[in-house]
C-alpha cells in the first residue's frame, strides 16, 4: 500500500504534465478547442480510482497466490524471460476481462466510466472505475500460475502493464506502420472508444493487438468512417462518482419494475444494454441513435467557474499527495476516513461543474466536516508535525471554498431567473 502510494506520487504529476501538454499542443498547433471541464472530469475520475486502489478497496474471488500454491507445475527463477511471461499473461487476462466488461450487463457498470468521455485524449485514459469491488478475472492468470511465475513478479509487472496503456489515448498519432500488426496503437484504440456501428465493441486488447485478431474482435480504423466517441447512453454529467453507478442503478430499477421474474434475474447477465421487454416503452431511456448528429454534453461555463474549478482540482490533488506520502503515519482506520473525505471533495466540486444548485450544500457540508476534523484532532492527520503553517492554509481553504461556491451558485441561480424572465416576456 505505502509503496504504491509513493509510486503514484511520482506518476500523477507526470500524467498531469502529459495531459496538459497534449491539450496545449491541440490548442496552439491544431487550433482545437480546450475542453477544460471534460479534462478535469477525467482527471478527477483518476483521483477516485487511485485513492480506491491505494486503500485496497477491492478483493479477488480467487487470488493469484492461491492459484500459485495449488496449481504451479514448476518453480521458476526471476529472469528477464519470467518478467516477459508475466507481462504476456497479464495482457491475456486484460483482454478477456476487458471483453467481458463490454459484453455482460452488470460488468459494463465497472467499465462504462472509461468510455463516458465524448472526447478522446490522454485525460480520458485516466477515467477509471471505483465500482469494481470484486475482481472476477484473476482466474485468467492461471497459465502464469501453472508455470510457477512468482507473485512478486506479477506484482512488479502489473503497474508497468497498466501505465503502458496510457499513451495510445490520443488523436494526434496516426497509424504506425508495422507496429499496427503487433501493438495496440492509437488508431486501434480510437476504434475501441467509438460508438460507430462499424467499430463498437472491437479491439479489446491492451498491449498486444494479436489477441483481438486471434479471437475475432479486431477492426482497423477506416478512413471513410470518422470515429465518434462516447457511449450510446450518454451520462450527461461531469461527476465521476455518479457515472460509476449510473448503469447499475438502471439495472436495479429495471429488475424492480419488470413483472417477469426470470428477467429480474437474467438482466444482470444478459448482453450489455439488454432490457426486459415489458419496461422498454414504459420506462424509456435517452439513447443515441444517430452517432453523427447528437449534442455533446457541454454546459456553458463562465471564466470564473473555470478558474475556481482548477483551484478546487489542485487543492484536492495536494490533499491526495499528502495522503499517499504519509499512509503509514496516518494509519488505519484514519486513511479510510481521509479517502472518504477525498471522495466528498470530488463529488462537491464536480457537482458545481455541472452547475447543480445543490453543489453549495455539498461544498458547505464538506468544509464543515474538514473544519470539524481539524478541531476534533487538533491537526489535519498529523500535517502540522512536518508543516506547522499548513493547518492554517487548510482552514482558510475550507472557509474560502464555502464563500466562493456560494457566489457561483447565487450567480447561476440569478442567471437562470433572468433567462426565465426574458423568455416569459418574449412569449
Amino acid at each position: 500500500m505505502e509503496r504504491y502510494g509513493q509510486i503514484l506520487n511520482y506518476a500523477m504529476p507526470a500524467f498531469l504534465v502529459l495531459v496538459l501538454s497534449e491539450k496545449l499542443y491541440a490548442w496552439f498547433a491544431k487550433k482545437e478547442s480546450f475542453k477544460t471541464m471534460d479534462m478535469i472530469a477525467s482527471l478527477s475520475s483518476g483521483f477516485t480510482n487511485v485513492v480506491k486502489d491505494v486503500l485496497g478497496l477491492s478483493v479477488s474471488i480467487i487470488t493469484y497466490d492461491w492459484m500459485l500454491k495449488h496449481f504451479a507445475l514448476f518453480t521458476l527463477e526471476s529472469t528477464w524471460s519470467i518478467y516477459l511471461t508475466a507481462f504476456i499473461a497479464l495482457d491475456f487476462t486484460g483482454y478477456w476481462g476487458h471483453r467481458f466488461s463490454h459484453q455482460i450487463n452488470f460488468l459494463w457498470n465497472q467499465h462504462l466510466i472509461h468510455h463516458s468521455s465524448e472526447e478522446f485524449n490522454l485525460a480520458c485514459a485516466l477515467r477509471q472505475s471505483i465500482s469494481t469491488f470484486v475482481n472476477f478475472f484473476t482466474i485468467f492468470l492461471l497459465p502464469a500460475a501453472l508455470l510457477g511465475v512468482p507473485s512478486i513478479v506479477i506484482a512488479t509487472v502489473a503497474p508497468l502493464h497498466l501505465f503502458a496503456q496510457f499513451w495510445y489515448h490520443t488523436t494526434h498519432i496516426k497509424k504506425l506502420g508495422f507496429l499496427e500488426y503487433i501493438l495496440v496503437t492509437p488508431s486501434h484504440h480510437r476504434v475501441h472508444h467509438s460508438i460507430n456501428p462499424e467499430y463498437i465493441d472491437k479491439n479489446h486488447s491492451q498491449i498486444f493487438i494479436f489477441w483481438d485478431k486471434l479471437f475475432g474482435t479486431f477492426q482497423q480504423e477506416l478512413d471513410h468512417v470518422p470515429c465518434v466517441y462516447g457511449i450510446t447512453v450518454p451520462v450527461r454529467t461531469w461527476n465521476p462518482i455518479k457515472i460509476n453507478f449510473q448503469h447499475i442503478w438502471l439495472l436495479i430499477k429495471d429488475a424492480y419494475h419488470t413483472q417477469n421474474w426470470l428477467d429480474k434475474f437474467r438482466i444482470w447477465f444478459m448482453p450489455t444494454g439488454w432490457r426486459p421487454a415489458d419496461i422498454k416503452d414504459k420506462y424509456p431511456i435517452a439513447k443515441i441513435d444517430d452517432v453523427y448528429h447528437f449534442e455533446k454534453y457541454s454546459p456553458s461555463t463562465s471564466t470564473f467557474l473555470l478558474v475556481w474549478t482548477w483551484i478546487q482540482f489542485m487543492a484536492t490533488f495536494a490533499l491526495i499527495v499528502y495522503l499517499f506520502g504519509h499512509l503509514a503515519s496516518i494509519g488505519s482506520p484514519n486513511i479510510f476516513y481521509y479517502g472518504l473525505f477525498i471522495f466528498f471533495c470530488i463529488y462537491a466540486y464536480t457537482e458545481l461543474m455541472d452547475k447543480n444548485l445543490n453543489a453549495f450544500w455539498y461544498e458547505t457540508s464538506k468544509n464543515l466536516i474538514g473544519i470539524g476534523i481539524i478541531y476534533y484532532f487538533g491537526d489535519w492527520f498529523g500535517i502540522s508535525r512536518q508543516y506547522p503553517w499548513a493547518i492554517y492554509v487548510i482552514e482558510a481553504y475550507f472557509v474560502i471554498s464555502t464563500v466562493v461556491c456560494g457566489i457561483v451558485v447565487w450567480s447561476e441561480q440569478r442567471e437562470k431567473t433572468l433567462d426565465k424572465d426574458f423568455l416569459s416576456k418574449s412569449v
